[in-house]
C-alpha cells in the first residue's frame, strides 16, 4: 500500500484526531474517507460543467417531462 504524508499544525492535529475518535476511527481513515468524499464530489461537479458547457456550444434541447408524458 502507499504511504502519503502531510502536515498539519498542531491544532490541525488535534482537531482532526478529535473527530477521528468522534467517528471511532483511525486517523488515516478520517483523512482518506473525507478527502476521497470531498474529492468524487468535486470531480463531479467539474464533470458537469463541462457536460452541460458541451450541451449549450451543441445547441441542444431539452424536452420537458410533461412532454415526455404526453408523448408515451
Amino acid at each position: 500500500m502507499a504511504e502519503i504524508t502531510i502536515q498539519v499544525t498542531d491544532s490541525e492535529k488535534t482537531f482532526l484526531q478529535y473527530m477521528a475518535d468522534f467517528y471511532g476511527m483511525s486517523l488515516s481513515d478520517l483523512i482518506k474517507k473525507y478527502s476521497m468524499d470531498q474529492l468524487e464530489d468535486e470531480y463531479d461537479s467539474q464533470i458537469a460543467q463541462v457536460t452541460y458547457k458541451k450541451f449549450l456550444e451543441d445547441n441542444q434541447e431539452t424536452i420537458s417531462m410533461h412532454e415526455i408524458l404526453d408523448k408515451f
